[in-house]
């Protein structure tokens, strides 16, 4: 009973110190998705070049898509016309932060390592889409599967032109920043903040300093469970936290920070399908290199005390979530309480279960002439940017009025006339999604 009375105030001191700045990015990433859409960054991304590669890599860094979230909208990059180059470094550097990340890494970690995070994601994205640029050049052939290009349900290649269909507003913004977001990261969030709490509570301060306090050996060990690792970039910050007040270095927590959101199954068997075998292997490269070589300078300018130990949260952080000087303006007292509460009445919000979106029972049942129906089983769907790429590859194909996809259940029904039921199929499966055809009336 006294351990778990331990976790639950450890991590509930981890959220209090987290909650305002993370609630401060989910509402600026929730801007971001106004401002910034899949299309617009594709019309930035359809050329060839190393200065496509470097706006890619730019572009990455602040928007707030997750592990998962990325792997669709890098294949739909390629096959709008992106290169091997382009497409690689967005995959690189997106997972690795946001800007709900970047403020939870300034809350938990400090100013510091919240400079340092962004910049590697961009340096790791611009040096792995340069790699692939140079060595992997084969652009000319055909995107995904050799897909051809998606055209809208009038027949006409007007798709890649026009602005969406409806622009988005305000309160779009908020509903993508404090529903869509937390329900996207809300699960793997808790996990976190419950795992630094259970760290916090078990292993003493500075208890890991003796065998993984420094050198190559603790990334080594951080990077073989961060690579294979299935975690976003703001839930593993907490864990990170916990690992650097139980004695890792923080170098070595920042090669854990590096390759846990950027790696995983699901990203390498993607990138396999869209990019081939050489850009894979350069991909994971870069992300070790990349990774190991950020550790190790942060290490460095960290032992030349050429940072200020104030900037650097867990230096003077107890294993209890203790505040430094700017999480005693934020993160303490009733406003950081208050924070958390919110916090968690939003994330309460965004998990609970869902009622079933109008469309997949009721298509079934439409009967009238002309109009066929085709119901999909999706695997691989996680979060509402996977929903948002598949709906846009179905929509935006010939044919197709209506298209409803179902998180939840992992299916697709589509609506529509004169459509081709296998190349919708392969559309999806380019995005690097498992497809079976259920019905077809």
């Amino acid at each position: 009973m006294e351990i778990l009375q331990s976790i639950i105030i450890a991590s509930w001191a981890m959220l209090v110190e987290m909650s305002p700045y993370l609630l401060l990015g989910f509402t600026v990433a929730g801007l971001l998705s106004v401002m910034i859409s899949p299309r617009w960054v594709e019309r930035h991304l359809g050329d060839r070049g190393l200065g496509q590669v470097f706006k890619a890599s730019l572009f990455g860094v602040p928007l707030p898509l997750c592990s998962c979230g990325v792997i669709p909208v890098g294949a739909s990059l390629r096959q709008h016309g992106a290169g091997k180059g382009a497409t690689t470094a967005f995959m690189l550097s997106t997972p690795q932060t946001g800007v709900d990340s970047i403020a939870v890494t300034y809350a938990l970690l400090g100013p510091f390592l919240a400079v340092v995070r962004p910049i590697a994601a961009l340096l790791t994205g611009f040096l792995g889409g340069g790699l692939v640029y140079a060595f992997d050049r084969n652009d000319d052939e055909a995107p995904v599967d050799d897909l051809p290009k998606t055209e809208c349900s009038s027949g006409s290649d007007c798709c890649e032109d026009d602005e969406e269909p409806r622009k988005k507003t305000l309160f779009d913004g908020l509903t993508y920043g404090l529903v869509t977001l937390p329900r996207d990261i809300g699960r793997a969030l808790i996990i976190g903040i419950l795992l630094s709490g259970v760290i916090s509570a078990l292993i003493e301060p500075r208890a890991l300093e003796a065998t993984l306090g420094g050198g190559v050996w603790p990334m080594l060990v951080a990077m073989a469970i961060g690579i294979p690792l299935y975690v976003c970039a703001t839930a593993s910050t907490p864990i990170a936290l916990s690992l650097i007040q139980a004695g890792l270095s923080p170098g070595a927590a920042l090669v854990f920070l590096i390759t846990g959101p950027a790696t995983n199954g699901a990203t390498l068997t993607t990138l396999w399908r869209v990019l081939g075998r050489r850009s894979v292997v350069i991909f994971l490269l870069t992300v070790a290199i990349g990774a190991l070589a950020t550790g190790m300078a942060v290490d460095a300018i960290v032992a030349s005390d050429m940072v200020d130990p104030s900037a650097m949260v867990p230096a003077s952080a107890s294993s209890a979530g203790a505040h430094d000087h700017h999480g005693e303006e934020a993160g303490s007292g009733l406003f950081g309480r208050g924070c958390a509460i919110l916090l968690i009445l939003l994330l309460v919000n965004a998990l609970w279960p869902q009622p079933q979106p109008m469309g997949r029972g009721d298509v079934k049942m439409i009967t009238m002439p002309n109009v066929d129906v085709l119901e999909l089983t999706v695997t691989g769907m996680r979060c509402n940017g996977c929903v948002e790429s598949v709906t846009r590859a179905l929509t935006e194909s010939t044919g197709v009025e209506n298209a409803t996809v179902d998180l939840a259940a992992g299916r697709a029904s589509v609506r529509g006339s004169g459509f081709d039921r296998s190349m919708l199929a392969e559309k999806i499966r380019g995005l690097g999604f498992e497809v079976e055809i259920v019905t077809a009336d």
